[in-house]
């Protein structure tokens, strides 16, 4: 296992938190999996915890998802690996923030 850089993109009310712009990288060690991914945002950027997955429980937070490769992956379990091209950093993680309405 090796050191990875990942892409990630942020919905704009976490940008703005983090104060950061769109995309992020991050270095990871290890296998790539949305938990690694959020627990180095986390670590990189603490004003985040809290904000994308509930701090006991580890759940996803309501309204927001998951995309890697133009899939939706909000509903994966947060150990299974992630594609090649997001470990690769060819493609970014995307957190997108849900819009609710109707």
């Amino acid at each position: 296992m090796a050191s990875s850089t990942i892409r990630v993109i942020l919905p704009q009310h976490l940008r703005t938190l983090a104060g950061v712009g769109a995309e992020v990288a991050l270095n990871l060690e290890g296998w790539v999996t949305q938990r690694s991914v959020l627990d180095a945002l986390e670590a990189q950027y603490p004003m985040l915890r809290g904000t994308i997955r509930d701090q006991v429980t580890q759940q996803r937070r309501p309204f927001l998802r998951f995309f890697a490769c133009e899939e939706d992956l909000s509903h994966e379990p947060p150990d299974a690996r992630l594609p090649d091209a997001i470990a690769s950093g060819a493609e970014p993680f995307l957190i997108i923030g849900a819009i609710a309405g109707g």
